[in-house]
């Protein structure tokens, strides 16, 4: 029993891969039901569910099965769509559009998230497959070797910045990404001796490998199909970069020395223990312990109860970032008790 009550609630989110899969099937309005369920259902549960500050046990094998099973479920669904997209209405097609876009962002980046910090070369691989179908692949680059380095501090795109509206913060953090990739990247290969045109080289790999698939979906699927690969990516990157937003806001890292900052701790970040939107993103708002002890498993992710809590879970979350001054009001306050409690420096 104890097994199934640790483990059953992290294939949840496959219950929202099934509903997109019948309501694209049904096609019309009913594929709105999905962003209902995101926006509306989950945020429901997580009143009624409240919060977990329940460690669970170490990580074992099969807790990999539901990531690994993902990743053609959401291929395939994306492949579906476009294949399907000649036969659909403009508004049917954005509609389906959006909901696998959400599927995309919160199911497939969550788990690729997950992958890109394990050690072995399938799981890497495979998050850098979910994320070139988003054409993002360069989070798996940016995220590991930059955005955990330079978090809480001024260097890093991805730390949304006390004051700043989400509006503000979305083409900082999406130009500033990418070149802060492009500088890792150069770096790096500079490093191992790899000349530019080789394909070790991901700064090339992956624009070629992004040029290789849109050719290949556009001749596949014709221009609508093309229209659906490229919007659901949109939904996708936008959602993983509003969350970005949410799980950094305004705390920052103490400056110890001149461009040197205090290690990561688990008040650097936002903390959401709600129970149900712990489950269905695989602990991914247990972000204190995530940043604090980057290669640990989701499993193993620790509560923190301590660390700085968001009062709502990620969607909620979400949807209040769309409106700067009700998310200042909430947030402004908890951002200056926090940097208290820290006795940070500002710095951004």
């Amino acid at each position: 029993m104890t097994l199934l009550r640790e483990n059953a609630p992290f294939w949840l989110l496959f219950a929202i891969a099934l509903l997109a899969a019948v309501t694209l099937a049904a096609g019309g309005w009913w594929p709105l039901l999905v962003p209902v369920f995101v926006f509306v259902v989950v945020p429901a549960g997580d009143a009624l569910f409240g919060r977990d500050q329940h460690d669970l046990g170490p990580h074992q094998w099969w807790h990999d099965l539901p990531l690994w099973a993902w990743v053609p479920l959401q291929l395939g669904l994306v492949a579906w769509l476009a294949a399907t997209a000649g036969g659909r209405t403009l508004t049917e097609l954005a509609i389906a559009t959006f909901a696998v876009g959400l599927l995309a962002g919160a199911g497939g980046i969550t788990i690729a998230h997950e992958l890109v910090h394990r050690k072995g070369r399938r799981e890497r691989a495979l998050a850098e497959l979910l994320m070139t179908a988003v054409n993002y692949p360069w989070f798996c680059v940016e995220h590991v070797l930059g955005h955990h380095r330079n978090v809480g501090t001024a260097r890093d795109p991805a730390t949304s910045r006390l004051g700043e509206s989400l509006y503000a913060f979305l083409p900082r953090t999406l130009l500033g990404s990418f070149t802060s990739f492009w500088s890792v990247e150069r770096d790096y290969a500079g490093r191992r001796g790899i000349p530019p045109w080789d394909l070790r080289d991901r700064r090339l790999r992956y624009l070629v490998s992004l040029a290789a698939l849109h050719v290949l979906v556009l001749a596949a699927t014709g221009p609508w199909g093309w229209a659906v690969f490229v919007g659901q990516s949109v939904v996708a990157v936008l959602l993983l970069e509003v969350v970005n937003y949410v799980e950094h806001y305004g705390l920052l890292r103490r400056e110890v020395a001149p461009g040197e900052f205090e290690r990561v701790r688990p008040h650097h970040s936002w903390n959401s223990t709600m129970w149900l939107s712990g489950a269905f993103l695989f602990h991914l708002p247990r972000h204190a312990d995530h940043h604090a002890f980057a290669s640990r498993p989701y499993h193993e992710l620790r509560a923190w109860p301590d660390s700085p809590e968001l009062p709502w879970g990620y969607a909620t979350a979400v949807l209040v970032a769309f409106v700067p001054p009700v998310w200042r009001r909430v947030m402004d306050p908890r951002v200056v008790a926090a940097r208290a409690a820290s006795r940070c420096q500002p710095q951004l």
